[in-house]
């Protein structure tokens, strides 16, 4: 019997021609019909990508022939992972197709608020020729990324072009290229007392969940903008909406919400120091190209050895 393959969102032609390169001696199932899935997915050994369909034959336990599944995003908060883990099933991420557009997204951000262009643009619909000379500048100014990993890497790399002085914040505290000062998660407070925008890169798990609240907001500067590409639930809404009210902070920029969809009545969609961009920062045209090269350098290593060789999620740490 042939080894078997799905992919449960249709992959390009060109995609398909990569894995089939990579694994000619399986079979690879390639569709979105959730009826072809159900007739494949009990017998697949390698599943690549997550829908409702995944998740029932998960939880299931029925998963005798699953040995490793290929998240095509880099979130897996959304994932049973005492599932996963308790069946010895491999999981793992699309880190690494995020740091160019991600970064991009957070200093095009940073630089509408720095420059008032947020401002200019709501001035423009409403037909208002007004003129701010009272506009800040980015360069030499002090940036916290909180969660530095590939994402942050990159944005840190970005804000030494502006001679920005980079703090970080990552687990274990080893220092890296671009970072001025590492810190681990007992340095927060000191990161947000001392940066003139704060960008959360982090994943969302049982201790980082509501990391930045009431007390945190309370310690930034009121001149701060807080910029949130990493996951919704590590930033306590409430908190955020009564700080950006108060003028206890400048203004955020959020790509991720604790409650998604944003409701229609939500008091962020009506501030003026708000940039909301709908969890489309990782959004870009290279997504799928780069998200299957990663798989298939992971196939190669799994066919050789037995265990896709990056991007494995530990399920102990949840990421």
């Amino acid at each position: 019997m042939m080894r078997k393959m799905i992919a449960v969102h249709s992959l390009e032609r060109q995609h398909m021609l990569k894995l089939q390169e990579a694994a000619p001696e399986w079979t690879i199932i390639n569709s979105n019909d959730p009826q072809v899935q159900k007739e494949h997915l009990a017998d697949a050994e390698i599943i690549i990508g997550w829908n409702k369909g995944v998740k029932e034959l998960v939880l299931s336990n029925s998963c005798s022939s699953l040995k490793w599944i290929q998240n095509m995003g880099a979130g897996v908060d959304h994932v049973p992972l005492a599932h996963i883990q308790s069946q010895g099933i491999l999981l793992t991420n699309a880190s690494g197709v995020h740091p160019n557009p991600i970064s991009e997204t957070i200093f095009a951000m940073l630089l509408s608020f720095t420059r008032h262009l947020h401002l200019s643009v709501r001035n423009q619909l409403a037909r208002n020729w007004i003129h701010n000379d009272r506009m800040g500048e980015a360069h030499n100014r002090t940036i916290g990324i909180l969660g530095v990993g590939a994402i942050g890497l990159e944005t840190a790399k970005v804000a030494k072009a502006f001679n920005m002085t980079v703090l970080g914040i990552r687990r274990s505290g080893t220092p890296a290229e671009w970072i001025d000062e590492m810190y681990t998660m007992d340095g927060l407070q000191e990161v947000l007392k001392r940066s003139d925008y704060i960008v959360n890169c982090l994943p969302y798990t049982a201790e980082t969940k509501h990391v930045l609240g009431k007390e945190q907001f309370a310690v930034m500067k009121p001149t701060a903008f807080y910029i949130n590409i990493g996951r919704g639930k590590t930033t306590e809404t409430g908190a955020l909406v009564e700080a950006l009210q108060q003028g206890i902070i400048a203004g955020a920029g959020l790509d991720v919400f604790e409650q998604e969809p944003l409701p229609a009545e939500h008091p962020l969609w009506g501030m003026d120091n708000v940039i909301m961009t709908s969890h489309t920062a990782g959004s870009t045209t290279e997504y799928d190209n780069r998200a299957v090269d990663i798989f298939v350098e992971n196939l190669k290593a799994y066919l050789q050895d037995g265990k896709p060789s990056v991007n494995i999620v530990s399920l102990e740490n949840q990421y």
